[in-house]
């Protein structure tokens, strides 16, 4: 029996029978019982119920017909980036068992000398049969200006392949990404990415598990409807056609007025939705790093949450209706929402007013916790033992925690200052070297 079977069974046992407790609380409700926030705790079950069923039914394409003739070209900005990460990434791309077309690496105006990166770079392109380019700015002009350079430069390809410049992909990723586009509506794909660096402190081991979660909870529910919302820019696949019809409006995004610079990712899967389906592929794998530090891991979240505020109102505006793009969107939003005053109610208002505290609050979200993330045990690493990744995956309150708090409130914070459109991540300097990855 697969892990992948067995982590769904359980799920969907344990929720069966919690679902089965608060519908017992809701009848008792309305027969006049005092059951505090039921209907809240009701609602709120039924939505973790229907993302984690809906992410149990994901299912990796496994045919690969008519992707053969692909011709994919491979963008990689670079930006300050770590030598030898750098020169890992490129390693990893022109290693692939499906191995792209063309490898176009744009340096943004860096502050490091990459002349030997380069040169051992084109040395290999050239060894393994793919055609490479590497152009610099000789100022930094923002990553997708740096993308769209590779976009123009490639504008015989199939399919586009986003690739950072921290990141190292499985020897099949590449091969795995192109397998959904054997549906000619499919116009997007997400890779599956884990943290290569996450082994350094508490805080990667942390961000590992809440990141690779948030991947095979939320993005697989949405995947399994053809709708991801957002794909890891750091690896994901694009139908090229889509891209270039969408150029323009890509590098020219404004929000009142200001150009948007960050959330480029988020942005061509929204095209992509718009265009047709988009999914996620678990098995096309890539690494990257996280940060390592708090400020560099607060800068990065609260870049994400501006650029999510921003791209709600996109997805309001021109999301149809009769998709469910839309609408689980909504319902995302909904949640929040609700779990926000929820919480705040039950762990003070209602100690605070009538003096007493159950410890039922963080019973459950002790064990949501270690449901929510059980599917992250089904990740089968070579570069680290079973006891490890179980050790990671023990981490869940403590991430649940830090969701709940310090992330919330940088979510908070991010959407008062969603006006604020500049990067503000490794302006000066490598921020991850290869040695901590």
């Amino acid at each position: 029996m697969g892990a992948a079977f067995v982590t769904a069974f359980v799920c969907l046992a344990a929720l069966a029978v919690w679902g089965l407790r608060h519908a017992w609380q809701v009848i008792e409700v309305t027969e006049g019982e005092r059951q505090p926030f039921a209907w809240a705790y009701g609602f709120v079950f039924v939505l973790l119920t229907w993302q984690i069923a809906a992410a149990c039914l994901e299912r990796p394409v496994r045919g690969r017909r008519g992707t053969g003739k692909l011709m994919t070209a491979v963008a990689i900005p670079v930006f300050n980036e770590d030598p030898d990460l750098l020169t890992r990434c490129l390693d990893s791309v022109l290693a692939q068992s499906r191995r792209p077309d063309l490898v176009l690496v744009t340096d943004d105006g860096s502050a490091v000398d990459y002349s030997q990166v380069r040169a051992e770079f084109e040395a290999a392109a050239a060894a393994a049969g793919v055609v490479a380019s590497w152009e610099r700015f000789p100022v930094n002009r923002g990553k997708r200006d740096a993308q769209a350079a590779a976009f123009l430069g490639s504008p015989q390809a199939d399919i586009y392949i986003t690739v950072d410049s921290d990141a190292i992909l499985d020897y099949h990723a590449i091969a795995e990404g192109l397998k959904p586009f054997a549906d000619p509506e499919v116009q997007s794909v997400a890779g599956l990415l884990l943290v290569a660096n996450h082994r350094r402190n508490l805080l990667t081991r942390a961000t590992e598990l809440w990141y690779v979660t948030s991947e095979l909870a939320d993005r697989s529910a949405q995947s399994t409807f053809r709708s991801v919302l957002v794909n890891t820019g750091t690896f994901a696949l694009y139908r090229a056609e889509m891209v270039r019809a969408g150029l323009d409006a890509y590098l020219n995004e404004t929000f009142f007025g200001r150009p948007v610079q960050f959330s480029d990712d988020s942005l061509l899967t929204f095209y992509a939705l718009l265009a047709g389906k988009t999914v996620q592929q678990p098995t096309a794998i890539g690494f990257t790093a996280m940060p390592e530090t708090m400020s560099h891991h607060v800068r990065q979240y609260l870049r994400w949450m501006r650029g999510m505020t921003i791209r709600t109102f996109w997805r309001f505006r021109y999301l149809p209706l009769n998709r469910y793009a839309y609408w689980q969107h909504l319902l995302r939003w909904v949640q929040a929402f609700t779990t926000i005053p929820l919480f705040l109610t039950v762990m003070i208002a209602e100690p605070a007013i009538h003096g007493t505290w159950s410890p039922r609050i963080l019973i459950v979200m002790v064990l949501v916790g270690y449901g929510r993330s059980l599917r992250y045990l089904t990740i089968r690493r070579y570069d680290e033992p079973w006891w490890s990744q179980l050790l990671t995956w023990l981490l869940a309150p403590l991430v649940g925690a830090w969701q709940y708090t310090v992330l919330r409130g940088i979510w908070w914070y991010g959407m008062a200052t969603c006006l604020r459109t500049g990067w503000g991540t490794r302006q000066h300097g490598v921020e991850v070297a290869l040695e901590h990855a």
